[in-house]
């Protein structure tokens, strides 16, 4: 029988997903239902999924699943069968493939019980989750997006609606989806009777968030089935126009699906358009922004003059000094203030020269 988790370097196994020869197919899918023991649900799936030689970040509780995974292309339906077989509330679940995909999404597995599926700060015990808008099937969400009685809100952080969203979206300045929810309320106060069009990557955020909306009072609230991947995926099969303007963000290693070419986002050092991000080079920092090629090339794919220099002291002293800092500059970070406090030292001289 497996292990229960990974025993193997993170360095070691994306060697070897590298090294396959086998296409991989890069999905997500969620379910709000009731798990009566997550831990055993989460275990039962993990020695399936290591069978399948699947990969990629899944988090179970009471209240359902969410995951973004890749599995080898013939062990697709496999695995759809696995879920069929884990619990009945599953049969009918819509997995959401990947537009743009290389199949290098993921390199392990990681699967833990959490106790939400995501984030929502909510803790009035009279919310019903399973109260939820109605569903907006694309041709739906196109009629939506030419109504003037129509908001669409864009349930995402800044930085995945930076590099694109529906056609005149609202967003909502939070950095976590617990911060949005409340915040979407008071934004929204005044315009309960109008139809509120909730979207987010993949349903998963806007669906409670509509379930929150009307929680809240507002009478006519709606969200995009599947997110932006299936909208997109149904758009493009039906050949309808695309409402949605430039790029997906997405939780893996692509960091981004493009859905038109239209590029809206700047490079956050130089102020050319891009909508391209990365973490900087710094592990110390690993900033999440958005880079062009010539300004990856001047600071060495670091988010500033500071972190660039850091990156070139030897590996000792970088730990050191890592060990030594204010727990300001997370890993991953993706706030919006961390942006503004770490990019203007990087970018004086570019932006002084447009």
């Amino acid at each position: 029988m497996p292990v229960l988790h990974n025993r193997v370097s993170n360095e070691e196994l994306r060697l070897r997903m590298l090294a396959e020869t086998e296409p991989r197919t890069t999905l997500s899918f969620y379910q709000y239902f009731h798990i009566a023991d997550p831990r055993a649900f989460r275990d039962d799936l993990y020695h399936a999924w290591v069978a399948l030689q699947v990969f990629g970040r899944v988090y179970i509780a009471n209240e359902g699943i969410n995951a973004q995974v890749s599995v080898p292309q013939s062990l697709f339906e496999r695995l759809r069968q696995t879920l069929y077989a884990a619990d009945p509330a599953l049969a009918n679940l819509r997995l959401n493939v990947a537009h743009e995909d290389d199949g290098k999404s993921f390199w392990v597995l990681r699967m833990k019980v959490r106790p939400r599926i995501v984030a929502d700060g909510i803790d009035d015990p009279s919310f019903n989750p399973a109260n939820v808008g109605h569903y907006l099937q694309a041709a739906e969400v196109n009629a939506m997006a030419s109504r003037p009685d129509t908001l669409f809100v864009d349930m995402r952080n800044h930085y995945e609606y930076e590099v694109g969203h529906f056609d005149n979206a609202i967003e909502i300045p939070s950095d976590t989806f617990r911060e949005q929810l409340p915040m979407a309320v008071e934004m929204l106060q005044h315009d309960k009777d109008k139809n509120i069009v909730m979207y987010c990557t993949g349903g998963i955020r806007c669906e409670k968030a509509s379930a929150y909306m009307l929680h809240n009072g507002f009478n006519n609230v709606y969200h995009v089935e599947g997110g932006i991947i299936e909208y997109a995926r149904r758009a493009k099969a039906e050949g309808l126009p695309l409402r949605f303007t430039g790029k997906n963000f997405v939780f893996d290693e692509r960091l981004g699906e493009r859905i038109t070419d239209d590029v809206i986002a700047h490079c956050h050092q130089c102020g050319v358009q891009c909508d391209s991000h990365t973490n900087c080079r710094n592990q110390g920092c690993h900033l999440l922004f958005i880079q062009c090629p010539a300004c990856a090339e001047k600071y060495q794919g670091c988010c500033s003059v500071t972190c660039q220099e850091e990156l070139a002291l030897p590996f000792a002293e970088q730990r050191a000094r890592r060990a030594g800092r204010e727990n300001g500059m997370k890993i991953f970070n993706k706030s919006r203030q961390q942006l503004r406090n770490t990019l203007p030292a990087a970018d004086t001289d570019d932006k002084q020269a447009k």
